[in-house]
């Protein structure tokens, strides 16, 4: 009879230890150390990994002589042809597609919309593709289907029109299943072979053969390993949702994220409308791209200009706000910031930031009291983004620069006008990248003018007045207007 092992699993970083400590002694994190009690009899390790199937050659074992290993030189190049999940913002996140026998982790917080967005993706691909398998290891099929009416998802009747104008039913080929086991989802898998499948979550699965409670440590590294060897050797692609811990983080084991080819972060304020699925790990396209979708009464749908919901009313003129253009990935999003400086009630000022970095404002507004003079250590002083968009690159440094001294003085900046820029702290303007896509899309949304840092390269031909600056201050005279304001300038315009 087979003996079972304990071992003692650390809930932050996933290492094994063979006693119990009160520290874990790889990451130095305190009463994390678990007990789990492994089964060396276990049923997955003859299931056999995805790449035992093929057939190498086995090589002479003489000396200085490869025994499997192949010459770079040698590898056939196999270009995997992707298709469209049905949803252009998530299909942008993917890297231009589905790549077919992937595994695309998915996680958010609560209520986000995670399995709605999922569901609707399965629904889309189940109009073209002949299996899609939506395992649902937290709701009954009855509980999907109540949801899925909702979301007009798998609906009897749906409508497909032919090249003679008639309209027919189409297939619906989306197969639920509502189950835990993972010894029965793998067997599923292999009996169906669905072209995608959903599972929502990876932490409520569980393996008989270990004694840990579903979403420990172990349970989630082994389902995880055994869906990436079932799901690469059969080419399904694979959509798994992730439960998120406090942090944001996704809970679990660390290796459940390296095991994945992509991880994606579904974002957004639970009372606001907007959502946003970010890449942070992609093996098949770039990493920090952005999807933008709002969630509507009959689910989720795709935002189709992102500028315009991150942008205010450009017809009001308020003090205190500033335009910048914010790269996330390759798409640029132009967003505006808002600034308030007003004196302080305690003893110390406050800073507060919604959407920008807390430490960047302290950073610039040191920059401003030093470097220019302006004197805000004892102001409290707010910034945020509208719409709630975390900016976090360095280019919106000189826009939240502009939008501090703009409302201390009580100024308004003209609307027209964009701030693209980093600010150093010897208070001068550093160079950022990718500045033709930043001017490209601020002159698509009717922007006439560009402060842009000195000795950056762009085009001549975009309709734009650059107005190249080196210091801060430099921007500060360009952008705030003296003694009158923007809009007695329009007015005599």
């Amino acid at each position: 009879m087979a003996k079972n092992r304990t071992v003692y699993v650390c809930s932050e970083c996933g290492a094994e230890s063979p006693q119990w400590f009160g520290k874990c002694p790889y990451c130095d994190v305190y009463g994390t150390l678990e007990e789990q009690v492994l089964s060396s009899n276990n049923p997955l390790v003859n299931r056999g990994g995805w790449q035992s199937g093929t057939n190498v050659p086995r090589k002479s074992t003489s000396v200085n002589q490869p025994r499997m290993s192949v010459l770079f030189s040698q590898i056939v190049s196999d270009v995997q042809e992707r298709f469209n999940s049905g949803y252009g913002e998530f299909d942008r996140v993917l890297g231009g597609g589905v790549v077919p026998g992937s595994l695309v982790l998915i996680g958010g917080d609560p209520g986000i919309g995670k399995s709605t967005l999922l569901l609707q993706t399965a629904n889309q691909l189940a109009l073209r593709l002949p299996r899609i398998l939506y395992v649902s290891a937290e709701e009954s099929a009855q509980q999907i289907k109540l949801r899925a009416s909702r979301l007009g998802v798998g609906v009897t009747g749906l409508s497909v029109g032919d090249q003679n104008g008639k309209e027919e039913t189409g297939e619906h080929n989306l197969y639920v299943m509502a189950e835990t086991d993972l010894e029965e989802i793998l067997r599923e898998l292999e009996s169906l072979k669905p072209q995608l499948a959903v599972i929502d979550s990876i932490q409520t699965l569980y393996f008989a053969s270990l004694t840990s409670s579903p979403g420990s440590v172990a349970q989630v590294r082994e389902c995880t390993s055994a869906l990436m060897q079932v799901a690469k050797r059969e080419n399904i692609t694979l959509f798994i949702v992730g439960h998120v811990t406090k942090d944001g983080a996704i809970a679990g084991p660390r290796v459940l994220e390296h095991l994945v080819d992509t991880v994606l972060y579904f974002e957004g304020d639970r009372y606001a409308s907007h959502r946003l699925l970010r890449s942070v790990k992609n093996r098949f396209g770039a990493t920090h791209e952005i999807g933008i979708f709002e969630m509507a009464d009959q689910g989720l749908r795709e935002v189709a200009n992102p500028s315009e919901l991150f942008l205010g009313n450009r017809d009001e003129l308020v003090t205190g706000t500033s335009t910048v253009v914010a790269c996330e990935g390759t798409r640029p999003i132009v967003v505006e910031l808002q600034a308030l400086v007003s004196p302080t009630s305690y003893s110390s000022p406050r800073r507060s930031t919604t959407g920008v970095d807390y430490n960047r404002l302290l950073q610039i507004l040191a920059v401003l009291e030093k470097r220019v003079g302006i004197p805000l250590s004892k102001l409290d002083v707010y910034v945020a983004s509208a719409g709630g968009l975390g900016v976090e690159e360095p280019a919106a440094d000189l826009g939240m620069a502009i939008a501090v001294v703009a409302s201390f003085r009580d100024r308004v900046v003209d609307p027209r006008t964009v701030l693209i820029g980093e600010v150093g702290l010897g208070g001068q303007v550093r160079l950022v990248s990718q500045m033709e896509l930043r001017l490209k899309e601020a002159a698509k949304l009717g922007f006439k003018k560009a402060i842009v840092p000195k000795g950056q390269a762009f085009p001549d031909d975009l309709g734009l007045e650059i107005i190249p600056v080196g210091k801060v201050i430099d921007a500060i005279i360009k952008a705030i207007p003296g003694q009158r304001n923007t809009a007695e300038s329009q007015e005599e315009e």
